[in-house]
C-alpha cells in the first residue's frame, strides 16, 4: 500500500513528505473560496516528487460554474487527479445523487486526460448514494485501520485517519503503477 495526505488551508504549505507517494489538495469550495495556501502546497509537492490531486468542496446547485470555478483554479497538467469532495456543507445540506454524478462528469468533459475521483465518507456512500458513480475511482473515508474501509465497493485512496491530519493509502502497486494510471486517463 502507498500512503499519502490530504491538506487543506488548515495545513502547513511545508507539510511532512517523507514517506508518501501523494497527496491530495483542497483548491476550491463553491463558487467563491479558493485555498490561499493552494500554490504554496501544490509546489512543495511537486518539488517532493508526489503523485498531486485537487479536489473541490461541492456545494448543491450551480454545478457547471462550481466545475468550472474548480478548473480554472488547478494546473491543467496531465498525471494530476481531480476529486469532488460530497459531504455535508456547513449549512447542513448536500448536492444530490444526480448534482454530484453531473460535477464528476462534467470535470470529465472538460478536463478529459485527468482522472476524476469521488471522495464520500462511509455513511454516504451506504446510505446516501444511490447511483454507485464515483467517475474512475472511490476514495473513501472510514476511520478503521489503513486499507480496510467497511464497503464493498471496489475504491482507489481510502481516508483512515484525521489524526494528526487526514492520512490515506491507495491500493497500487507501486508509485510508478499510480502515476501510470493517472496519466492514462
Amino acid at each position: 500500500m502507498l500512503h499519502g495526505i490530504d491538506v487543506s488551508a488548515y495545513q502547513s504549505s511545508s507539510y511532512a513528505t517523507n514517506g508518501l507517494s501523494f497527496v491530495f489538495i483542497k483548491a476550491t469550495e463553491g463558487r467563491s473560496y479558493v485555498n490561499p495556501r493552494l500554490a504554496a502546497q501544490t509546489k512543495h509537492a511537486r518539488d517532493a516528487g508526489l503523485v498531486v490531486g485537487f479536489y473541490h468542496f461541492l456545494w448543491p446547485g450551480n454545478l457547471t460554474a462550481q466545475a468550472e470555478y474548480f478548473l480554472s483554479h488547478t494546473p491543467e497538467r496531465r498525471g494530476d487527479l481531480l476529486a469532488v469532495d460530497w459531504e455535508t456543507t456547513g449549512d447542513g445540506t448536500h448536492a444530490s445523487n444526480a448534482e454530484k454524478d453531473r460535477f464528476i462528469r462534467k470535470l470529465k468533459e472538460l478536463r478529459p486526460d485527468n482522472r476524476v475521483v469521488l471522495y464520500c465518507n462511509r455513511q454516504f456512500w451506504l446510505n446516501i448514494d444511490s447511483t454507485s458513480y464515483a467517475g474512475d475511482g472511490l476514495w473513501i473515508a472510514d476511520y478503521v485501520t489503513a486499507g480496510k474501509p467497511r464497503i464493498k465497493a471496489t475504491w482507489r485512496f481510502h481516508q483512515y485517519t484525521s489524526e494528526p491530519h487526514d492520512k490515506d493509502v491507495t491500493n497500487f502497486a507501486s508509485k510508478a503503477a499510480l502515476k501510470e494510471w493517472a496519466t492514462s486517463a
